[in-house]
């Protein structure tokens, strides 16, 4: 049994939220928890009729303790509400034991076309404006399930609020739109907004390292089903590097699906950003929001980035008068609801107990004001995590007022400043990009074939520095510490022999040579002096640089404007410490490799479109180059 529940504990967090095996000291503390959540809980599993008949798989967690009454918290899921059994009981109900212990009715559902809810599944369902119709979507799913809670459910206290991370983050979010009454606080954390800017897609270069998750959003289940009902491609045992070189281009790649994954299918046939991919871009319709919201990230999340930040800044805009807050924390993806000692990302720690304090003093008093009017209303408008000085700040803004912005130009000698170029300076850089020959986006010994990317966001850049197909711009040591806020941009004059190529930018925190060579919390095989730490990157397919939905080729060696918006951070880069860019253009196997010969759909070029090409940064005076931070004095 113990074994069962420790399976259902992993399930019900969601497989993007897994950090790794349990070992026999968590074990018997989860199998602890467990039995406590039992002892509090009483579970009862239901179909909720939706308005078009079908019917959604529902499980109930009530206190047992009947003498008050409870707001009501729902979790919508595609990963599954195992148990399936009204005897057993998964090791969390709620967001975490904080939440858990101050009393929730916990609603945990199986959306639309999985596992043992009925309809069928559409990734990212697209919103339909009004909910007085008889068209379904993820909100008006989420009203009728709201609005049967609200009659058959007792002791409830009439407030419902919401929350869930990754793809449940997405369900909290499209719940928002033409919300129920009733919902009073929601809290989308690392939510997807737009699948051609999250996830499977950055700025329409497609990430390969998403290959494997497909199967998992790909197949139609035959009707309600507790089993597993899709394959995925067995990686047992096989090298990731070699695996993923193996899979050749894309249109080779295909082989490993059949016909009836429609996923893949939907990304090979719409390779641009057309009203397929618009259409389920939940951004557009966050607008007349009432709900309180607290839209939750992590600043080094490999899979939902771009989707917190966009989301807050829509309901920002779409709705001045709605209680809406950014958390932002030094998080990799949904490591918030974890209770680790340590936020580590890669092998680099960001401190102590970090997860334990959001929960503790964010999340639950949050959920607490606004659904139980209990406590303080939260005091901020956004609550960022400094991941230089590694301790949060509290900003009324977001981006903060009074940030000024500068722009770091690249030189022909490979320093980074604020000084414009000259005319007496080397006015360009080359190199050669080989696709057969691809920068690798992390030291091959850790790139790993899992299920999504994790890591990367932060690694030490020193083995890409040394490549000569990686462009390396710094400053000199600073002499004050300088915080950089809120969102970057690079622009970059470039041109190519080839007619197509990517672009990847990486803005890196270099550390002195005499830094101490461990940091408590982090992994023992980094040493820090001297190393070279990603604060943020970002890439763009070069053939969207003019306009995602109508893509056009280079014109072999003429120049073109690269704009690259890479997203937000709130990091203070310390006084004896450097900024550094990277300019490259292939980045393996995070994103696919650009055969760099255009073709009209590049998910179906093959092995003859790959070619070399030299590709050109240009930092003179008539086109510079040169990347745009917000500089805030606290």
């Amino acid at each position: 049994m113990s074994s069962l529940r420790t399976i259902y504990f992993l399930l019900l967090i969601g497989l993007f939220c897994f950090a790794g095996p349990i070992d026999s000291t968590s074990a018997q503390f989860q199998q602890a928890y467990v039995n406590s959540i039992e002892q509090t809980y009483k579970k009862q599993s239901v179909r909720i009729p939706m308005r078009d008949g079908k019917t959604l798989y529902t499980t109930i967690y009530a206190p047992r303790d009947t003498s008050r009454q409870y707001p009501i918290l729902i979790n919508r899921t595609p990963y599954s509400v195992q148990p399936y059994d009204d005897n057993l009981y998964p090791g969390r109900v709620g967001p975490s034991r904080y939440m858990e212990s101050d009393g929730y009715i916990f609603v945990h559902q199986d959306v639309r076309g999985r596992w043992m809810s009925e309809g069928r599944f559409d990734n990212m369902r697209p919103n339909i404006p009004g909910n007085d119709t008889d068209q379904i979507d993820e909100s008006t799913d989420t009203y009728d399930t709201i609005e049967w809670l609200l009659k058959r459910v007792k002791n409830h206290n009439g407030n419902v609020g919401m929350w869930g991370i990754s793809y449940p983050g997405f369900y909290a979010a499209a719940a928002l739109p033409d919300h129920h009454p009733a919902l009073k606080a929601v809290s989308p954390q690392a939510p997807i907004s737009d699948f051609f800017f999250d996830d499977f897609h950055h700025h329409g270069a497609y990430l390969l390292s998403y290959f494997v998750a497909t199967s998992t959003f790909g197949y139609q289940h035959n009707g309600p089903t507790p089993q597993k009902w899709y394959t995925s491609i067995d990686t047992t045992g096989q090298d990731p590097w070699s695996f993923y070189v193996n899979l050749g281009s894309m249109s080779q790649a295909s082989r490993l699906f059949d016909d009836k994954n429609f996923f893949w299918r939907q990304i090979v046939e719409h390779p641009n950003y057309d009203s397929f991919w618009q259409n389920r871009a939940i951004i557009p319709h966050l607008k007349n929001i009432k709900a309180n919201v607290m839209t939750v990230g992590g600043f080094y999340d490999a899979e939902d980035l771009y989707g917190p930040l966009n989301v807050y800044r829509a309901i920002e805009e779409n709705n001045p008068d709605t209680f809406n807050v950014l958390v932002m924390g030094p998080w990799s993806h949904g490591d918030w609801a974890s209770e680790t000692p340590y936020a580590v990302v890669g092998k680099v720690s960001y401190g102590e107990r970090v997860s334990e304090t959001y929960q503790k003093n964010i999340e639950a008093p949050f959920f607490r004001y606004f659904l139980k009017d209990s406590g303080e209303r939260p005091k901020y408008e956004a609550l960022m995590f400094d991941t230089g000085v590694k301790r949060w700040r509290k900003f009324s803004k977001w981006p903060p007022t009074g940030a000024s912005t500068s722009k770091y130009f690249l030189h022909g000698d490979r320093t980074l400043s604020t000084n414009e170029p000259t005319a007496t300076e080397i006015d360009k850089t080359q190199f050669l990009s080989d696709p057969a020959n691809p920068v690798p986006h992390r030291q091959r010994q850790d790139i790993k074939l899992a299920f999504t990317p994790r890591g990367y966001m932060s690694d030490d850049q020193r083995f890409a520095s040394a490549r000569p197909d990686v462009l390396v711009f710094q400053t000199p040591p600073l002499t004050e510490p300088l915080l950089i806020t809120g969102d970057i941009l690079a622009n970059l004059k470039v041109a190519t022999t080839g007619s197509a190529a990517d672009w990847v930018v990486k803005l890196i925190d270099v550390l002195p040579d005499n830094h101490p060579s461990y940091v408590p919390g982090s992994d023992g095989s980094l040493n820090f002096s001297g190393a070279q730490l990603m604060v943020r990157s970002e890439v763009i397919r070069g053939r969207f640089r003019n306009s995602y939905e109508n893509p056009e080729p280079f014109v072999p060696n003429e120049m073109a404007e690269i704009k690259l918006p890479l997203q937000d951070v709130c990091h203070t880069f310390k006084a004896g410490h450097r900024i550094m860019i990277h300019v490259q253009s292939t980045w393996f196997p995070l994103i696919d490799r650009n055969p760099q010969k255009y073709v009209d759909n590049i998910f179906k070029a093959t092995p003859a479109d790959f070619i070399q090409a030299t590709h050109t940064v240009f930092h003179k005076p008539d086109a510079p180059s040169w990347i745009e931070l917000k500089v805030f004095k606290p």
